[in-house]
């Protein structure tokens, strides 16, 4: 997704000049130049020129044209990563500016840079207050409602809110915003909130309306991002041939234009279908490529999926060493990456609470002020009437105990429900990984036995596609209640990923977690059909790793289980297997057989 500086200039190109104050003056033409065709979508030399120029005659300039020239000049900061210096130029527009449509600019500006800077709940604080904003202003022009609707619709779909960045990315066609010249942008909008979302009915035709209208408008930048969209369907479809064909076309306008996120979000892919359709060597070539231009990014998505790439690739070549390198830095990519979805949408939800928490604190002003009005009639009356006062004070107390006790419990369940999987109910991986490596450093110090056991369901892309994601995720859930049922209270259970999921089960010995493992297997085999997915029969393979060959290190364990669960797949699957050198048997079916 294109949420980043440049994509603020392409939006606002077009919009400044429009503001700027009219004045035949040398200066305030060479603003105009500047606003209007030098500096609109990009930082170009031409442009740090021309900003110059503008600078030694701003004797000429108004008062409110000196704003527009602070308020390029701020973007030429932030730009460059000067964000101390823009934060201070678009402080100084806020304040002094009479012009509403360049408050709102800045406004929104300070939004954009917030979120760039990683400051989260600031940016939803700033965004709850311009939304108010541009739906109650008046003056506001139409390019302007557009440009904020689009920078509110990227900043909720960052934060895995897609009902509100489809509900803000709607909005600019419902009102009519949209402009003949910003089209490609809104379609974009559109695509990201959906796909996000999981909303893929129907986005074909819109991918395709919004490329052709990308490629009238000559916004290359913006057409490769609904392609990278187009790339992650048939990925996800099944069709990785296609998306290599379709980035491979696309990916020199990638290059002429230079944007590195977008050049690292096309080779992950590339990775990701090379390796998919057993290309390695172009697999690595592109996931090296993906780590180096998101290197300004560590913890992006992109740079996630191309170490993931890497260790799969080293792993299917034998490459132990390699392969353990590349998953320790996939694991921490991953977390980091995790991290960051998590921190948006706990800044969300935060600055939700916050916004209730005032609104409450204005009621309830509101009701002692009633209450003081009522005091100076109850005064003139006798004691019957000062029991009702008294009365109606408890009953306003009791009000404001019961709304501060319903937003304690809801900032409670907000951080539960950040820890848990939302189908499943189960710890998420980020909250599984940091439990098992607490208890894994628990048994460390106690001497105690711990296994860990991988499951993944056995062709479950093939449930997907013929009985569709609903199906699939009842189905998904049916086999984490066949699991919770053979668990104890000190099991870690959590879903790691898809169809994948991980058990830590301390005070257990190898073979005790076989037998734990061939019980959950026929359990998974007898309980994942039934009314909610009819004759649909599921299966899983497990592998299983223990401490006692792969130590206290939970990366460690995860490779050996991998590798387990890994030789399940390859002899069959629906089966328990662990790494080829821990155990000289496994089980199958439940009966245990030679593995030689």
């Amino acid at each position: 997704m294109l949420i980043n500086m440049i994509s603020i200039a392409a939006l606002l190109a077009g919009v400044v000049h429009a503001a700027v104050p009219a004045s035949s003056d040398e200066g305030a033409g060479l603003l105009q130049q500047a606003e209007k065709e030098v500096c609109a979508t990009s930082l170009s030399e031409q442009c740090v020129s021309l900003l110059r120029r503008v600078e030694q005659v701003a004797s000429q300039l108004t008062v409110e044209q000196l704003q527009h020239l602070h308020y390029l000049q701020a973007w030429q900061a932030a730009f460059g990563g000067d964000y101390q210096k823009s934060d201070a130029l678009i402080d100084d527009i806020l304040d002094k500016s009479r012009d509403v449509n360049l408050r709102l600019k800045a406004a929104i500006f300070r939004v954009d840079s917030l979120s760039e800077q990683s400051r989260f709940e600031e940016a939803f604080r700033e965004l709850s207050q311009l939304v108010v904003s541009l739906q109650e202003g008046v003056g506001i022009s139409p390019r302007m409602r557009e440009h904020g609707f689009g920078v509110a619709s990227s900043l909720y779909a960052g934060a895995g809110q897609y009902e509100l960045a489809s509900y803000y990315a709607n909005e600019i066609f419902k009102q009519g915003l949209a402009s003949d010249g910003y089209t490609c942008v809104d379609d974009h909008m559109r695509i990201a909130a959906r796909y996000g979302g999981g909303n893929w009915q129907g986005i074909d035709p819109l991918i395709a309306q919004g490329i052709d209208v990308c490629i009238k408008e000559r916004n290359s930048l913006f057409a490769n991002g609904i392609r990278y969209f187009a790339a992650k369907l048939d990925i996800s479809r099944g069709h990785p041939e296609r998306a290599i064909t379709l980035l491979r076309k696309n990916y020199p306008a990638a290059e002429r234009d230079g944007y590195a996120p977008q050049l690292a979000q096309f080779n992950a892919l590339l990775a990701t279908a090379y390796s998919e359709t057993g290309q390695l060597q172009l697999a690595r070539e592109s996931a090296l490529a993906a780590i180096t231009h998101g290197t300004h990014n560590h913890y992006a998505e992109a740079i996630s999926t191309a170490y993931r790439v890497l260790y799969l690739v080293a792993k299917q070549q034998e490459q132990w060493v390699a392969a353990l390198a590349y998953h320790e830095q996939y694991m921490a990519a991953d977390k980091g990456y995790l991290d960051e979805v998590s921190a948006k949408a706990l800044a969300f939800q935060t600055v939700q609470q916050q916004v209730a928490a005032k609104k409450l604190q204005v009621d309830t002003l509101n009701k002692q002020n009633q209450i003081l009005q009522l005091q100076q009639s109850l005064d003139k009356k006798a004691s019957e009437t000062s029991r009702l006062y008294i009365t109606l004070l408890l009953t306003v107390l009791a009000f404001i105990a019961f709304w501060t006790y319903r937003i304690k419990r809801s900032q409670l369940r907000f951080m539960k429900l950040a820890r848990r999987d939302g189908l499943t109910g189960i710890f998420n991986r980020q909250h599984f990984v940091s439990s098992a490596e607490l208890q894994l450093q628990y048994c460390k110090k106690s001497a105690r036995q711990a296994c860990l056991v991988l499951i993944d369901l056995d062709h479950f892309k093939v449930v997907n596609d013929t009985h569709g994601h609903a199906v699939g995720d009842r189905v998904l859930k049916r086999a984490v209640e066949a699991c919770e049922q053979h668990l104890r209270s000190t099991d870690i259970f959590g879903r790691l990923g898809g169809e994948e999921f991980g058990i830590v089960l301390p005070e257990c010995t190898l073979d005790q977690a076989l037998s734990r493992a061939e019980q959950i297997r026929v359990a998974i085999a007898t309980a994942a059909s039934g009314e909610d997915a009819p004759g649909i029969p599921i299966s899983a393979s497990f592998g299983v790793a223990t401490i006692a060959r792969s130590g206290y290190e939970l990366r460690k364990l995860l490779i050996d289980a991998d590798d387990g669960l890994y030789r399940a797949k390859r002899e069959g699957r629906n089966r328990v297997s662990v790494c080829d050198d821990a155990q000289p048997r496994q089980r199958v079916a439940g009966v245990a057989t030679d593995r030689a």
